[in-house]
């Protein structure tokens, strides 16, 4: 008890200022942008998340705890990293019931059976503590990670109570149902029964074949896991179109890429910084700029084995930390991110119980002092690197310096710019970032955008067209180009684009709704009214378009469908004084001089 509660303190004390921190990344998409989670009830939507819910996409489990948050605070981000570091103690807890199990094995337990309980506090304690751990515990998409860590550790767990007692059939079926749950969660979990299997030849059977012969309905419960990968997967349309071999990065890229990255992550494992939320889409194309990295990379592999086949603990972490990486860095493009630092959840473990070994090996009771400092300056690393995290525009002010050539940090910097109000500033990252991705049309886009927004609309003009020069069937660009245009006067230019748009993307309510004030503005009222009619379920809450769809309608003469809809402006604004002055002028049915609310959307 007096371990756990070390552990479960030393974890609250570190991220005891993270709750406050704001959705940001991909939180927006996988949260504050997913209609799945709104209604708790309509299980069969929960569990079936769009692809547009980016990380919640085929990982039911997640989606259904997001849908849970929801329905407890809606979108207060506080009970959502409450619930991240609730699920962050559990895995802290279960990790050290695994390692504490693994030390007292017969095979080391003249070596450390004596040491288990303090070893085992130690090695939990310096994982959940350890800053390269923040991006998973505080960004509220990476509960993926965490639920996928948690249940990988409940599975590991339940198979080592059921490979070291015989005669108890629950825990295998424990085992099995965590797997799946699991495989629910994240798709790194189809890893472990591989490691089970492993852990299993490694401490207990001796061989594969008697492993298999002795804990036969273990294995097919857990890789029959492996059929809910395959079903899940195919419905994530892989992950989003995120995930494959046919999008325009090979496997042999990927892999040269991953040889720099794994190393990373060991370096960050022993000197946690600078830590980075976005590393963005890198690659290395040529073995020559990876060649050190690959050595390294191969001599480890190399130890692995040989430690392995030699029965040492060693071999069997480096398993740990090769296997679980395996799926996110290997051969298998994952082509949002190249790199990212939650990808080290559970492969940390490995390192850090080396580390806290090796140490107690060579220093013996002396490396309790070595571990309480560690613990300390990784806590500490910690506390402050949770403080980055207080909000968009100091997390992604930080992204860009550390990394300044990543286009999609000064993306995410300017937009938090502009939702404090300082557009110069944005407007500078913006240009910084199509500086850096020329070729990318959501770069010039957003800088249109920025533009377009500072009432720069002939330079707006000018990077909407670029965007659409990269892209031709940007409904989007098309519709803000139109805005830039109609700005200008150029009303018969701005209403071709808007066609343009509403032929590329039919459903598209804020083209339909432009399209509307431009015709009525030029005389074409009766046209505007169908536009109006189809912005209308896409624009709910938006008491312009009912007043100038009721402007519409005034000058056709048809005052009764005008009463309706100024009245309609006077329940959302009851001080429009406007739309109090038109609903008398349509209840009197006198034709007046009405001049409509022309507000353009743009997105």
């Amino acid at each position: 008890m007096i371990a756990a509660g070390l552990i479960v303190l030393a974890s609250l004390a570190v991220y005891a200022n993270s709750l406050t921190a704001p959705f940001v990344f991909d939180d927006v998409p996988a949260i504050v942008d997913n209609p799945s989670i709104r209604q708790l009830t309509a299980l069969a939507r929960v569990f079936s998340p769009p692809a547009q819910a980016g990380s919640a996409a085929g990982r039911p489990l997640v989606n259904l705890s997001f849908a849970l948050n929801y329905s407890a605070g809606r979108l207060d981000p506080r009970g959502y990293h409450a619930a991240n570091l609730l699920i962050h103690l559990l895995a802290s807890l279960t990790l050290f019931g695994v390692v504490r199990r693994t030390l007292l094995q017969p095979k080391l337990l003249n070596r450390y059976g004596s040491a288990a309980l303090p070893l085992a506090t130690a090695i939990t304690v310096l994982w959940s503590v350890h800053p390269l751990l923040t991006e998973s515990v505080i960004c509220v998409v990476q509960r993926t990670e965490l639920l996928g860590g948690l249940f990988y550790l409940l599975t590991f767990y339940c198979a080592i109570r059921a490979i070291s007692e015989t005669n108890s059939p629950h825990w295998s079926i424990s085992a099995g149902v965590a797997c799946f749950a699991g495989v629910a969660s994240k798709e790194t979990v189809a890893t472990v029964p591989l490691l089970v299997l492993l852990y299993d030849r490694w401490f207990v059977a001796g061989t594969f074949r008697e492993a298999w012969r002795r804990r036969r309905w273990l294995y097919v419960a857990l890789f029959s896991s492996w059929a809910l990968l395959a079903w899940l997967m195919a419905g994530s349309h892989h992950r989003g179109g995120t995930v494959g071999f046919d999008l325009g990065l090979s496997a042999w890229e990927y892999l040269l890429t991953q040889c720099r990255a794994v190393v990373l992550y060991l370096q960050l494992s022993f000197w946690p910084h600078p830590l980075i939320l976005d590393y963005g889409t890198d690659v290395d194309r040529s073995v020559l700029t990876i060649l050190p990295q690959a050595g390294l990379l191969g001599l480890l592999a190399a130890l692995t084995l040989v430690a392995f086949w030699r029965r040492w603990f060693a071999g069997f972490a480096g398993a740990w930390f090769f296997v679980i990486l395996a799926p996110s860095s290997s051969v298998v493009p994952l082509t949002s991110q190249t790199m990212a630092e939650h990808r080290m959840y559970l492969p940390l473990a490995a390192v850090v119980s080396l580390a806290v070994l090796g140490a107690h090996a060579r220093l013996g009771r002396r490396s309790v002092w070595l571990g309480l400092g560690a613990a300390v300056a990784l806590g500490v690393g910690t506390v402050r690197r949770n403080t980055d995290y207080r909000s968009a525009i100091s997390l992604w002010g930080d992204n860009a310096t550390k990394r300044p050539g990543n286009s999609r940090a000064h993306t995410h910097f300017a937009h938090a710019l502009e939702i404090v109000g300082r557009f110069d500033d944005a407007l500078a990252e913006f240009r910084e970032a199509a500086r850096l991705a020329p070729g990318y049309s959501p770069t010039h886009y957003n800088l249109g955008f920025a533009l377009l927004k500072t009432g720069r609309t002939i330079e707006a003009e000018a990077a909407f067209r670029e965007a659409l020069r990269l892209r031709p069937d940007y409904a989007e660009a098309h519709s803000n180009l139109s805005v830039a245009l109609s700005k200008q006067q150029r009303v018969p230019e701005a209403i071709a684009e808007l066609e343009t748009a509403l032929r590329l993307q039919p459903a598209y309510a804020e083209a339909h709704y432009n399209l509307a004030n431009l015709l009525a503005q030029t005389g074409r009222a009766e046209e505007a009214l169908a536009h109006y009619q189809a912005a209308q379920s896409g624009l709910p809450g938006d008491a312009n378009l009912p007043f100038n769809w009721g402007c519409a309608l005034l000058e056709l003469h048809r005052f009764k469908e005008a009463a309706t809809k100024f009245e309609a402006v006077l329940q959302l604004n009851r001080s429009d004084t406007e739309a109090a002055r038109n609903l008398a002028l349509a209840r009197q049915a006198t034709p007046p001089p009405t001049t409509n609310k022309i507000e353009h959307h743009h997105e």
